[in-house]
């Protein structure tokens, strides 16, 4: 086979950089080794800054995300047995982020490219890249016994942290920064209304709280819990009782309690790799860097990164010019690093840590109290938090 970018992971990274390339007029075949039912199945995050809405709008997947998508203003901090609204839409100008679920946005993208008769390989094993330090790479894989080769003028590598692409640099030519959290995530998801209409983010003695939701009838939530912990050890009734235990009392009275439709324990890390252009292959969202979730970050910096590529691509193709493609990997790697820093200051704010006992939790009540008191130190969390806009080439 024949395309000019060959795309490795059908997740929505993968699935949006295929639609905006298509749109463009750039051919594109997208290759996964997972099956469509599979990708669809993972359960992920759905804050979605207006950037992110922008690329769907762009890409012509907007409809649903416009239609069912809950606009919110603002976030609600708790600490202290107390809620504070930080007003964002106040604070930013008029900016709003949008609550719908990333499985949701992949459903959207993955109908769009059958409507539009694209090619995606589902279930490709053994998926390797190759002699992408050349102008002709190739991507090989198997499927039903045979091995299929596909010539291409660029690979887009947006299969995950634990993808192929990321791993098919040679070491010395990557550079890579982590930092790795004592503690995770244990998450629930259930078909309750949400406790509040606005995200509640809980800082407490007893760990960290994130009252989410997908929907008006579907809502998601969190506790923080140690890295070692097992999602076994966990009933239903534990969860909402610890959970019950975190929040203020008027969020207690209000919890709407249910069988969990899906519980998991995620650990979180900080991770970057730099730089994210090998070449032909470039490396886009979770293959080249990961936030933890406190920030809404991890979908967003994916769309941000397909974002650049479609548009330097479409300079490339359109315009006979190699320039923007020079530049992706600095202007993704400004914006990466931004919302790593910001993703690790809301995490080292809202989470108890076991070293710092409590001093620690003094120290973040004390600047928790000075980050709502102030409007310019909550303007710097809201302009953070609704994200910045794409840079132009």
């Amino acid at each position: 086979m024949r395309t000019q970018v060959a795309i490795i992971g059908a997740g929505p990274a993968g699935l949006l950089l295929g639609q905006l390339l298509h749109k463009a007029g750039i051919d594109n075949i997208i290759v996964e080794r997972q099956s469509g039912d599979y990708v669809l199945g993972r359960i992920r995050a759905g804050v979605l800054e207006q950037v992110t809405m922008d690329l769907l709008a762009r890409a012509g997947v907007d409809t649903r995300a416009k239609a069912e998508g809950l606009p919110h203003d603002g976030i609600e901090l708790l600490f202290k047995g107390a809620r504070h609204r930080i007003d964002m839409h106040d604070l930013t100008g008029g900016k709003q982020v949008t609550v719908y679920g990333q499985t949701e946005v992949t459903r959207d993208l993955m109908e769009a490219r059958t409507a539009e008769g694209l090619t995606t390989i589902y279930s490709a094993a053994n998926v390797s890249l190759h002699d992408f330090d050349s102008a002709k790479p190739r991507v090989r894989y198997e499927k039903d016994g045979q091995t299929h080769e596909i010539e291409c003028d660029f690979i887009a590598g947006c299969d995950g942290y634990h993808g192929v692409s990321r791993a098919s640099v040679p070491a010395d030519a990557i550079q890579t920064y982590e930092k790795v959290y004592p503690f995770g995530w244990l998450g629930v998801l259930a078909d309750v209304p949400p406790v509040s209409h606005e995200l509640i983010y809980a800082n407490t003695e007893r760990g960290f709280a994130l009252c989410s939701m997908r929907s008006a009838t579907r809502s998601r939530y969190y506790v923080q819990v140690p890295t070692e912990e097992k999602v076994e050890n966990w009933s239903d009734e534990a969860f909402w009782n610890e959970l019950r235990a975190r929040l203020d009392p008027e969020a207690r009275e209000r919890l709407v309690t249910g069988p969990s439709l899906e519980k998991s324990i995620a650990p979180l890390r900080s991770f970057v790799a730099e730089p994210m252009r090998f070449g032909s292959l470039f490396l886009a969202g979770d293959a080249a860097h990961i936030v933890p979730p406190t920030g809404a970050k991890g979908l967003n910096l994916a769309t941000a990164d397909v974002g650049y590529l479609s548009r330097a691509l479409e300079i490339f193709y359109n315009e006979k010019s190699a320039s923007a493609l020079d530049r992706y990997s600095d202007l993704c790697l400004r914006r990466v690093w931004k919302a790593e820093r910001f993703s690790w200051w809301f995490t080292s704010l809202m989470h108890r840590f076991p070293e710092t006992g409590a001093f620690g939790q003094k120290i973040q009540e004390a600047e928790l109290d000075y980050l709502v008191h102030s409007r310019a130190a909550s303007t710097a969390l809201a302009e953070n938090y609704v994200g910045l806009p794409l840079e132009d080439f």
